[in-house]
């Protein structure tokens, strides 16, 4: 069975990190043979450059790319001049995103711009030589206060725009993304790949701070677990290891299409977890 294993990471804040990320994390993954590693586009663009460096530099080491592009403080022709420069640089793979503005607080339609995801597909779809990724979310978006139907109901319609194939939020449960697969593809009659994202706990303290920035839930045990744990991050990566590896399993026996890594820019979890899998 054809299964997709792709990796994202993040433009580091500083040189010593981009080095770090190029020279020896990547690399370290490359043996795993994925099928692309995305970046991402940093709130309301901050990072933008930056993003475009790392494709680059993902590409010269012979890997697929997919670069994260986002609708926030960007008008139609500034996405549209983004999407050119991602392809000058030979890539042609977009995850396109409404995205999160900077410092938080709710999305601002910005004058000529998009308002949602799907109308930035449409626009990538318009050119035709791109291969188009969306974000799928399991437990709902966490701005969508309508609840996570109507979410899903939006990625619908991303689909329809001209997207092939979604990523999923992280989560913890897999009982949230089965029934995020159900509804998405039996009942609203989405037919792309839906593919999980996993993330391999580094730290107790730093897996709290991100679920409460992209909404993801932390299950009671998983916290108990957490708050056992504390700050031995040592021991929250051995533990972040073996709880990815049965997560990825049991997705795996569900016949998934695929897994989505969320690297927070270090090799060896994901490594480990992917020998376990006897994917590496």
């Amino acid at each position: 069975m054809w299964l997709n294993i792709s990796f994202e990471f993040s433009p580091p804040k500083t040189d010593e990190g981009d080095r770090a990320l190029l020279e020896k994390h990547i690399p370290a993954l490359k043996a795993a043979n994925p099928d692309f590693c995305s970046v991402t586009y940093g709130a309301g663009g901050g990072t933008r450059d930056k993003t475009l460096k790392i494709v680059d530099g993902i590409q010269k080491q012979g890997l697929t790319a997919v670069a994260h592009l986002t609708c926030v403080n960007h008008t139609r022709e500034q996405v549209a001049e983004l999407v050119g420069k991602i392809r000058a640089l030979g890539c042609k793979n977009i995850l396109a995103l409404r995205g999160d503005p900077p410092g938080g607080g709710e999305f601002r339609l910005t004058p000529g711009g998009f308002e949602f995801a799907a109308q930035l597909v449409k626009l990538i779809r318009e050119t035709n030589d791109f291969s188009i990724g969306v974000a799928g979310f399991p437990e709902g978006h966490i701005a969508c206060k309508e609840g996570k139907y109507a979410d899903w109901q939006h990625l619908k319609e991303k689909v329809d725009a001209g997207a092939d194939y979604v990523l999923t939020q992280l989560f913890f449960d897999n009982a949230d993304f089965f029934e995020f697969r159900d509804h998405v593809a039996v009942k609203l009659g989405v037919r792309v790949p839906l593919v999980p994202g996993v993330i391999p706990i580094l730290s107790a303290t730093g897996i709290k701070k991100f679920t409460q920035k992209c909404g993801a839930r932390i299950p009671a045990q998983l916290g108990t677990k957490l708050e056992q744990i504390g700050d031995d991050d040592v021991a929250a990566a051995e533990f972040g290891i073996e709880l990815v590896t049965r997560q990825c399993e049991e997705l795996l026996r569900a016949g998934v299409p695929g897994l989505h890594f969320y690297t927070l820019n270090k090799s060896h979890s994901t490594v480990q977890v992917l020998k376990n899998l006897g994917l590496a």
